[in-house]
């Protein structure tokens, strides 16, 4: 199996630039907040420095000073509530855009072409749609808006320290030099470091996962230490990576941290020479290291959350992965003319491995039920799949219709063909929203209708009837039931042609019976193409398709089939003794 992809650092920029776009009016709102407060916040360093000079003018009293105090008081209080109105309107913002994060990742899993969702593993879309969202939503939430904030007032910081005298202001980012170069040797580590903690992190998921599901047979087999082992071995590569994130991080704060004073004590010399030469205030000299102490909130803020924004790029790079895979698309403009499946040249194999359908030509009449049938291996699962538009052929065509199956869209595809199997996934949810599903326009007269159909009398005659939840601790369904609720959505989905693929096989012969009844309901006036693992089936159907080695061999009624006496007549002798 192989990891779903990672987007690129271009997509990401465009994805978060789109998010921004699409509330456009709160960002705004958000920087003039963020201004308006910065520029109060600047004004009592100030004010403190006209303090400083009057006093030390002997202009000074104590009116005038209570005067310049109160307005300090003032503007810190405009700060405050600027501040607080910024960060209130950056929550909701942060708020909303991870809601729509939340949504289209779900939309675009939902929308996976279902060998992707088969074939990658079970781990890494989980903890992407969990661990890697809820990363995305946290930044978006908070460090967005509290990195935006820390930038205007780092940035008016600065302006106002040049404002005083520009020397103090170059002295002022002398001392920060040595921010930029540890900042650039952090961020050209970090996003390959935490796309690298994400896939371990998958992959644990992945291995836990798997040993879980799998828990009955490890212990039947005595596989417990093997799967340690591999346990193991997952864990110490997510520890590896963590540790390697935390490395980076443990280099990048002290050398910044350290950074702080150097420009505070610059500007303490040089604007004490300065003063003592004549040539500044003293009020200017304590204006400018009270801006430079108050740089340091901001800039903390804004190297805080550095990593936390390395984090969540690489998650929202591993989140708009899922934008990169392919889509189906309708390449002719017009839906399929007619029921009739037709395959011409089939071809297919998994993975680039050897092909397993090798030029299989079969037409499908509306209508008719057909049985593939054939030995363990000869392709008959693959090319239902195939004719459900699962998977796609390498080479020849597929179509229902004229239209070719695979570039059907889901919702106009599950309009024509269904494939039933052995797997029936009940979602821990009303009934009500279990069936609509398949049909979200359903009433609740169509959601009886249908269950009526299948025979799950049950079902409406629940305490909360169609609002019955389902597994968990509400009501647990066995396996005749799990079944009438998925044939149910077949029977709302309403498609032309069902592929089963021995649908009732893992039930007991009870439950099965009942199943078989629920099913022939459903397959009523439908194509039925059934994948016959037992030949009883193929013997009730109207033709037969043999399938031996990748290719369609025989094709016929099960009496023409056995009088040719070729491969399906040696299966018949066979399956019966």
């Amino acid at each position: 199996m192989t990891a779903l992809p990672v987007a690129g650092s271009a997509r990401v920029r465009r994805a978060t630039a789109g998010l921004i776009r699409a509330d456009r009016r709160a960002v705004a709102l958000m920087v003039l907040l963020n201004a308006l407060a910065a520029i109060a916040g600047l004004a009592g360093p100030w004010l403190l420095g006209r303090i400083v000079d009057t006093v030390t003018a002997g202009r000074a009293s104590v009116p005038d000073v209570d005067r310049l105090a109160f307005a300090i008081l003032l503007c810190t209080v405009a700060q405050i509530l600027l501040a607080r109105s910024a960060l209130a309107v950056g929550y909701r913002f942060g708020e909303r855009t991870a809601a729509r994060v939340r949504e289209r990742f779900v939309d675009r899993a939902l929308a996976l072409p279902a060998a992707v969702v088969e074939r990658v593993p079970t781990g890494d879309l989980a903890a992407r749609g969990t661990g890697d969202v809820s990363t995305v939503a946290v930044t978006l939430r908070d460090a967005v808006p509290e990195v935006l904030i820390a930038a205007v007032q780092a940035l008016f910081v600065l302006v106002a320290v040049f404002l005083l005298d520009p020397l103090l202001g170059v002295v002022a980012l002398a001392g920060l030099a040595a921010i930029p170069p540890a900042t650039r040797w952090y961020l050209r580590r970090a996003r390959t470091a935490y796309l690298d903690e994400g896939a371990a992190g998958s992959a644990l998921a992945d291995e836990l996962a798997s040993t879980i599901a799998g828990t009955r047979t490890v212990e039947a087999l005595g596989l417990q230490q093997r799967r340690r082992a591999v346990g193991d071995a997952a864990i110490a590569r997510a520890r590896r990576t963590r540790l390697r994130t935390l490395f980076l991080r443990s280099v990048l704060f002290p050398a910044v941290d350290v950074s702080y004073v150097v420009p505070v004590v610059a500007v303490l010399l040089v604007g004490g020479a300065l003063y003592f030469d004549g040539l500044l205030s003293l009020g200017a000299v304590a204006a400018s290291a009270l801006y430079l102490r108050q740089l340091a909130v901001p800039l903390d803020a804004i190297l805080i959350w550095l990593e936390q924004l390395q984090s969540s790029g690489a998650s929202f790079a591993r989140v708009e992965g899922l934008a990169v895979i392919p889509r189906a698309v309708v390449t002719e403009r017009r839906a399929p003319a007619g029921d009739r499946i037709e395959a011409r040249g089939v071809r297919y194999a998994y993975d680039g491995g050897r092909d397993v359908l090798r030029g299989v030509d079969l037409t499908v009449r509306p209508g008719e039920r057909l049985a593939l049938v054939g030995p363990s291996g000869a392709g008959k699962s693959t090319l239902g799949r195939l004719l459900a538009g699962v998977d796609r052929p390498r080479a020849g065509t597929l179509t229902v219709g004229g239209v070719a199956v695979a570039e059907l869209p889901p919702s106009l595809l599950r309009r024509q063909v269904v494939l039933v199997t052995q797997e029936h996934h009940v979602f821990r949810d009303a009934i009500r929203d279990n069936l609509t599903l398949a049909a979200p326009d359903a009433t609740d007269d169509d959601l009886r209708s249908a269950l009526a159909i299948v025979g799950a009398d049950w079902a409406p005659e629940l305490p909360d009837g169609l609002d019955t939840r389902l597994g968990g601790d509400g009501f647990v369904l066995d396996g005749a039931q799990a079944q009438q609720l998925a044939l149910a959505r077949v029977v709302l989905a309403d498609p032309h042609t069902v592929v089963l693929d021995e649908a009732t096989a893992l039930l007991d012969p009870t439950t099965a019976r009942d199943a078989e009844r629920s099913l022939a309901a459903v397959l009523h006036d439908r194509t039925v193409i059934a994948i016959a693992h037992r030949l009883q089936t193929a013997h009730d159907a109207d033709r037969v398709a043999v399938m031996d080695g990748g290719r369609l061999v025989e094709l016929g009624t099960h009496d023409e089939l056995v009088a040719a006496d070729g491969t399906y007549a040696a299966l018949w002798r066979t399956w019966h003794g």
